[in-house]
């Protein structure tokens, strides 16, 4: 049964303006540097002038400068803790909570990732987490192992959008009976400045080659390791003499990378080519997504630490779940199911 893990950005009880990011705090310390700087010219004029207001005004300049400068005092200290972070970032109302972004327009909050893998027949919650890693690159492959536990199944189809994808955790996937089914995000440089991407050259499996849009083939050059994955390198020396080679690419000939596990990323494309897979998820995860938000618990959590906030969106699942068998299956038959 396909089952499409979503993720959602819960806010916390810690405001944004305890949260402190490494450069959250310099633009800080740059505010209150300038503040100081400020009101000491105007402390210096003020000492040229004579009479009691200009008294006055001195005094309560003074006062500013040293609020400004116990402030900078605490902010340089907040700084040497954010830096000795594992994350860079310290939130002071509740420490396990962490900035992140929850929608593609950048807006942030300070709080929780909430994952939940949904059936797609019954739309029931099989699987769920809460954590405060910020993106969901890597939580692909443990969402689609507590759903496969939960559900006892041997074999599983994952449905999840492109903030899931990850070469390692499609591989992940594949290695424990769970078929991915994410789409690759669209993050070629070439592809942005109007060039051919990677995905205008085919793979000719039979002879380990690329071909061009110009129909030349680039050979196999030389294996790399880079950043812990193994790469395969390609390409022509007959790129100088291209038509092509402006919309192509800038340098005087065009290289192909393929990662060692390449195929399997191609072979969840065509996957997601030939099916329907991302309409059902979209239609799965808009279900529990639009109950949720009826419930009052759509983005918000109202516990401290990362296990209360655990335990807390336990509850409002179980709550979702029972309310959903309800729906199924009508109040007196969940009943007896549950007491037989």
């Amino acid at each position: 049964m396909p089952l499409p893990p979503s993720g959602a950005k819960f806010k916390g009880v810690n405001s944004r303006d305890r949260n402190f990011t490494k450069g959250k705090l310099k633009r800080r310390v740059e505010q209150v540097e300038a503040s100081i700087e400020r009101y000491l010219a105007s402390l210096e004029a003020a000492d040229l002038q004579e009479g009691e207001s200009a008294e006055t005004k001195a005094s309560r300049l003074r006062d500013k400068i040293a609020a400004m400068k116990s402030k900078l005092a605490e902010l340089r200290q907040l700084e040497a803790a954010v830096l000795q972070a594992p994350n860079q970032q310290i939130s002071l109302t509740d420490p396990d909570a962490r900035a992140m972004a929850a929608s593609m327009r950048g807006a942030g909050v300070v709080g929780y990732n909430v994952q939940a893998a949904v059936d797609t027949e019954h739309h029931l919650i099989v699987a769920h987490d809460v954590t405060n890693v910020v993106t969901d690159r890597t939580l692909l492959s443990p969402m689609a192992r507590s759903a496969k536990e939960a559900m006892a199944v041997e074999k599983i189809d994952v449905l999840a959008d492109r903030g899931y994808f990850s070469g390692e955790e499609v591989l992940a996937c594949e290695a424990i009976g769970a078929t991915p089914h994410v789409p690759k995000p669209l993050t070629s440089n070439a592809k942005a400045a109007g060039r051919f991407g990677k995905d205008d050259f085919v793979y000719l499996a039979d002879q380990n080659a690329y071909r061009c849009l110009a129909g030349e083939i680039l050979s196999y050059r030389y294996t790399r390791l880079e950043e812990g994955r193994t790469l395969q390198s390609y390409w022509t020396n007959k790129c100088g003499t291209c038509a092509l080679l402006a919309k192509c690419t800038t340098s005087k000939e065009r290289r192909v990378n393929r990662w060692e596990h390449e195929g399997i990323i191609e072979a969840m494309q065509k996957r997601l080519d030939a099916g329907n897979a991302m309409t059902v998820r979209r239609r799965t995860v808009e279900h529990t997504t639009s109950a949720r938000s009826k419930r009052g618990w759509a983005t918000r959590t109202s516990a401290k630490g990362l296990d209360r906030v655990k335990a807390e969106m336990s509850l409002c699942v179980l709550a979702y779940n029972i309310k959903r068998m309800i729906a199924i299956l009508g109040v007196h038959p969940l009943i007896a199911a549950m007491r037989g």
